[in-house]
Order: C-alpha cells, then sequence, then structure tokens
C-alpha cells in the first residue's frame, strides 16, 4: 500500500527476486525496497538466504550499513581477515564504512536479513570473486 509519504509492504504483496545486479545468483533472492518506497536518502534490502546460500565478500567505502536478522540463523564473516559470527533471529549489525563483510547461511533453515544503509549510494568493493 503506498500512500502519500509512505508505503507499506504486507507479507503477501512481497516478491523475493534475484538482485537486479545480479540476475544469475544462484540461491539469494532480494526485495530492493527503494524500488517500492520513496527512499531518497538511505536505501534498504530484505534478503532471503536459503540453506547453503552465501553473499560476497564486500566493502561498502562510504555507507554505513545496519542488518537485523529477522529469521533463520545466518553467520556474518567481518573484518580483514574475515572473522566468523553467528548471528541467530533478533541479531543487529552495524557495521562502518571500510569493514569488509560477507553474510552465508550454512543452517538448515531460511535466513531474513533486512538491510539498511546511508547514504543512499553504493560504492561497494567486491573483495572476492
Amino acid at each position: 500500500m503506498r500512500g502519500s509519504g509512505f508505503t507499506i509492504l504486507r507479507p503477501d504483496e512481497q516478491e523475493f527476486r534475484p538482485p537486479s545486479w545480479r540476475l544469475e545468483e544462484p540461491l539469494r533472492r532480494i526485495i530492493e525496497l527503494p524500488l517500492h518506497a520513496t527512499m531518497r536518502h538511505s536505501r534498504a534490502h530484505l534478503w532471503r538466504y536459503p540453506p547453503g546460500a552465501a553473499g560476497r565478500l564486500h566493502v561498502e567505502h562510504g555507507q554505513e550499513e545496519i542488518f537485523c536478522v529477522v529469521e533463520g540463523n545466518p553467520a556474518i564473516m567481518l573484518g580483514d581477515p574475515p572473522v566468523r559470527y553467528e548471528a541467530p533471529r533478533g541479531t543487529l549489525v552495524v557495521v562502518e564504512p571500510g569493514t569488509p563483510l560477507k553474510w552465508l547461511n550454512d543452517s538448515e533453515e531460511d535466513a531474513l536479513i533486512f538491510a539498511y544503509g546511508a547514504p543512499a549510494e553504493s560504492r561497494a568493493e567486491i573483495l572476492e570473486s
């Protein structure tokens, strides 16, 4: 539902798709919220990581990011060299610009991760292929 100055996306209205910048993504799916909402100063995504899914080790050079694990028990790799941290449901992770990170789900259930970043412009560098 979209109104003057707000957008509400209920679960039955959400469609997870491969990321628009990486359509060949084998497992991870995303709801790219800026496509649905009027977000001008920040960006947000809702990621679904099925069992076995992993993101790419990357670093955001200008964007501070906040993650909230909504469902599941994923893990996040942080720092250089990367260190693994368990992130069960309800975990909040704040990542400063310049910090390498990678999400992965080696559990047996789906993980749902809300990602929020500001400013809206992403200057990510992929650190692994």
